[in-house]
C-alpha cells in the first residue's frame, strides 16, 4: 500500500538504463518516494532488467509516467529540485520538505543547461573531488539527495 501523501518525488527524465530504473525504484520503495518517470523511455516497464533491479518491490512502488516534465510538474505541489553536474549549488545547502521533488536528467546527457539556468538555485549538484569521473551513477546520485532530503525532514 502507498502512502496517502508521499514525503518526496524522484522524477526520472527520460532515463535510459532499466537497472538504474530499477534500482532507484526500490529506493522510493523503502522511503516511500513516489517515482515519476517521464518520456520517451529508452526501455519498456516490463522490462527483465528494470525488473530484476526492484527485485519483489513493486507492488510498494507508486510510478507515474508523464509524456514530458511539463505534464510532470503540473501534478507536484512542493518545491522542485535540478540535480545536474553542471549546477554551481551544493545539495546540502537546499532546505527540503515533504512533498519535494527532485529532478534528474537521463544518462547519458543530464538535464538541459538551458532548464538549469531557468530554475537558477533550484539546480543543485553532488560535488566530485575529482575530474577523472565524468559523473556518478544515476541510483546513486538520486539515493545520495533522497536521503540528504529524508534526513532535513526527520
Amino acid at each position: 500500500m502507498f502512502p496517502p501523501s508521499p514525503s518526496l518525488h524522484i522524477v526520472l527524465v527520460e532515463p535510459e538504463i532499466p537497472p538504474n530504473t530499477g534500482n532507484i525504484a526500490r529506493s522510493c520503495a523503502a522511503t516511500g518516494s513516489q517515482l515519476h518517470l517521464v518520456h520517451p523511455l529508452s526501455f519498456e516497464i516490463s522490462d527483465k532488467k528494470l525488473k530484476r533491479a526492484g527485485l519483489d518491490y513493486w507492488p510498494h512502488v507508486g510510478i507515474h509516467e508523464h509524456q514530458n516534465l511539463e505534464d510532470c510538474l503540473k501534478e507536484l505541489s512542493g518545491q522542485v529540485y535540478y540535480f545536474s553536474k553542471k549546477a554551481t549549488r551544493l545539495y546540502t545547502e537546499a532546505t527540503f520538505q515533504a512533498g519535494d521533488a527532485l529532478v534528474f536528467g537521463p544518462e547519458t546527457r543530464g538535464l538541459p543547461e538551458p532548464l538549469l539556468e531557468e530554475v537558477g538555485a533550484h539546480a543543485l549538484r553532488i560535488p566530485m573531488v575529482t575530474d577523472h569521473v565524468r559523473s556518478l551513477n544515476l541510483a546513486t546520485s538520486v539515493g545520495i539527495a533522497l536521503y540528504e532530503a529524508i534526513r532535513q525532514i526527520g
